[in-house]
Formats: structure tokens, C-alpha cells, sequence
């Protein structure tokens, strides 16, 4: 049978991994030994082809590094039980992540789905109070109706920001915001805002950042009696963020949970992951150099030559994929220690989510804090000549 080619979904392990040679060298295990037995003279004259990888490959990419970047921050064995896979638009993650202005908010091509001119000024005129537009109106309590407008735009959505979709995905995230797991949380956080359409995550971003402000401007008049602007911010808008589709009591509660995480980590939660980024090209470069030998113009025939593989069972196929892919991550380890470029604080940060992603890897590694911090020593540190000679007189002074 003709050899089939592994699949993008079977390479997710490789995500961040680039071609080493055991790779190539392992692979060939699984190969007819007539085909390796193959002549170099026989070789040179073939033709060799790179990987050409239609658009619908690299969308495949995106949405598979992204959920499995979650699905491991989250620390489950599969994500079915909170979202469709399926069902997840990889054009929205792309788009999220390119299309973005100088602040990191999403800038909308098809401006339908947009703000209206009139929210967004309104919205600019709460978030810079007192510092608005001198050819507004003024007058007491002005700007309780400039809130009202906002807030009824908000409330008249036809779905929350984060989507009937998603709500599943987004209250499972809520068991993670104790301080504990605040990074986790965000991170989590990160990623699934990724999935939302641009137009909603615009939106989202728009909103945080205008009643964060509002929350922290001690100029800002108050908006109500008896309720701090903190408390009504998160009151007015917890519904128009997350709710389910056939609404429950519970829905104001997880709601009012989540804003205020997100109102109070709005810009690390919002910004672009520069590390999935960087995972997706990496895997999309390493798609890249799969080559494809075809016979070369000394052959007559123009029938591609096939490899025939033996059958092995699933558990050999298992131990073959699980010590090909560690023994490619363990070098990406190294390379990651070896890096000149990189400087300490962003090697300790690189280091923190490789052993975080891969602890197993990571502590055989560096199977003691001493062994880690070694790495960081590069020279001994010596101690000031002033305080050696303060500790002898005190010593000298003991024995006296």
C-alpha cells in the first residue's frame, strides 16, 4: 500500500519543534530496507520537492497549536467536554492576531460589525474624564448620560461578548481565578479570547479599557448613591460579557467574577501571545522542509516511486512517536539553554514555560534548583572587600 503521509493532527506533538537529524535518522526505522538500501547513484538522480502548504493547512495550524496550548495550560486530557473543536473558526485566530493597531485592539476591515461612531466617542469621552472633547456639551450630570448610552448599546447586543459558543469554555476557566492560579488563569484567558469573532473581541477590549479607567479615575464624579463606580461597572456590564443562552441565576455570578478578573487584567489577558506566534511559524517552517523525491529526468517513467512500510502494531507506534517527539523536545531544551541571544530575564521566562509545558523533560534536566541555578552563574561573585574586612575584625574580635 502507498505510504501515507502523517497527518497535522498526528504532528501536533512537534508544534515547536524544529527537523533534528535522530528525527530523520528514527523515521527511516519504519521503511522497507530495499528502499533504504537504495544507491546514492540511484539518489542523485531525483528530483527534490518542498512541501507546498495550501491555506487550509496553515489555518490547521492555528487552531490545533492554540487548543493544545490550552488544552495543557488547563491541564486537561481533552477539551470536548467544554468546546467543539470542530466548531472553532481558525480564521478568527488569525485575524486576532495580525490585524491589531499600536494599543493591541483588533482594527476591524469590514467596519459592520463595528462600534458606532457615536458609542465609540462616548466611550472616549468616559475613559479620558475630565479630558474630553471641548465641543461636547456640559452640564450636571452629563456624564451619567454618556454612561447610559454606553451601557445601553451594551445591554442591546443580540449575545454576550464572549458568545453563546463559548460560555461552557469560559465558566470552566472560573474554578482558576484564585491568586494561586492567577497566571493560569490569564493565560487560559489569553488563548480563548483568541477564538471570539474580531468584531466581539474588539469590543471586549474596548470595554475593559474604558471601565478600567472609569474604575480608577478618582475625577470621575460618582455615578450612583450608594454603589462605588467599580462595583457598578461590573453590575452593569457582567451580562452583556458572559451569559448562558437560556439565562440561570448562576449566570450574575460567574459573570461578575470574571469581568472584575478581566477588568483588573484586561492588558496581559487582551494582547497578543507573541509565543503562539512564534509556535506556529515554527511549525509551519518545519511543515515546510517535509520534502517529497520524485524520479529524475534519467528515469522515463513519470510515475512517482512509493514507499511500502510494514505494519506495526499501535503500541510500537506509540513508544516510536512518544521517543522521536521527546528526544526533538529535549533538544529544543538545549538549544534554549545554549542561546547567546536571548538575555537572562528572557531565558528564566522561556525556561519557566518549557518546564511548565514539560516538566518531566525539564526536571531530568535540571533534577535540583542547584543544577538550574548553575546555568546563571557565570561568574563566582566576590564579595566586597569591605564587608570580608568588617567579618574578620568581628571574628578577631570574638576570639579576643
Amino acid at each position: 500500500s502507498r505510504k501515507k503521509s502523517i497527518s497535522l493532527k498526528e504532528k501536533e506533538g512537534f508544534f515547536k519543534i524544529r527537523t533534528s537529524k535522530k528525527f530523520d535518522k528514527e523515521t527511516q526505522e519504519n521503511i522497507d530496507p530495499a528502499i533504504q538500501e537504495k544507491s546514492a547513484d540511484s539518489a542523485s538522480h531525483s528530483m527534490v520537492h518542498r512541501r507546498d502548504l495550501t491555506e487550509e493547512d496553515i489555518l490547521d495550524v492555528w487552531r490545533t497549536i492554540t487548543l493544545t496550548h490550552l488544552q495543557k495550560t488547563l491541564g486537561l486530557i481533552s477539551l470536548d467536554d467544554m468546546l467543539d473543536p470542530g466548531q472553532v473558526n481558525a480564521q478568527y485566530i488569525v485575524y486576532n492576531m495580525s490585524n491589531v493597531n499600536k494599543h493591541g485592539v483588533v482594527t476591524l476591515e469590514d467596519k459592520t460589525d463595528d462600534l458606532p461612531h457615536w458609542v465609540l466617542s462616548a466611550m472616549k469621552c468616559l475613559a479620558n474624564w475630565p479630558k474630553y472633547d471641548s465641543n461636547q456639551p456640559s452640564y450636571p450630570g452629563f456624564e451619567r448620560d454618556v454612561f447610559k448610552t454606553v451601557s445601553d448599546y451594551f445591554l442591546s447586543l443580540p449575545q454576550p461578548l464572549l458568545t453563546f459558543q463559548y460560555y461552557e469554555l469560559f465558566v470552566n476557566i472560573l474554578g482558576l481565578l484564585q491568586p494561586q492560579l492567577e497566571r493560569v488563569a490569564i493565560e487560559a484567558l489569553q488563548l480563548c479570547t483568541l477564538l471570539l469573532p474580531p468584531a466581539s473581541r474588539r469590543k471586549l477590549q474596548l470595554l475593559m479599557r474604558m471601565i478600567s479607567r472609569m474604575s480608577q479615575n478618582v475625577d470621575m464624579p460618582r455615578f450612583h448613591d450608594a454603589i462605588g463606580t467599580r462595583t457598578l461597572m461590573v453590575h452593569t456590564f457582567s451580562r452583556c460579557v458572559l451569559c448562558c443562552e437560556e439565562e440561570v441565576d448562576l449566570d450574575e455570578l460567574l459573570a461578575t467574577r470574571l469581568v472584575s478578573f478581566l477588568m483588573d487584567h484586561h492588558q496581559d489577558i487582551l494582547q497578543v501571545p507573541v509565543y503562539l506566534q512564534n509556535a506556529v511559524q515554527d511549525h509551519i517552517a518545519y511543515l515546510r522542509k517535509v520534502q517529497i523525491t520524485y524520479p529524475g529526468a534519467g528515469i522515463s517513467t513519470t510515475v512517482p516511486t512509493y514507499s511500502f512500510c510494514r505494519q506495526i502494531s499501535p503500541q510500537e507506534f506509540e513508544q516510536q512517536r512518544l521517543s522521536v517527539s521527546q528526544a526533538a523536545i529535549t533538544d529544543l531544551l538545549e538549544s534554549l539553554i545554549k542561546d547567546k541571544s536571548l538575555s537572562v530575564k528572557e531565558k528564566k521566562k522561556r525556561l519557566k514555560q518549557f518546564q511548565k509545558q514539560y516538566p518531566d523533560i525539564y526536571t531530568r534536566r535540571f533534577p535540583t534548583t542547584e543544577s538550574e541555578a548553575q546555568l546563571f552563574m557565570d561568574k563566582p561573585k566576590i564579595k566586597p572587600p569591605m564587608l570580608i574586612s568588617m567579618k574578620k575584625t568581628k571574628a578577631f574580635s570574638i576570639r579576643n
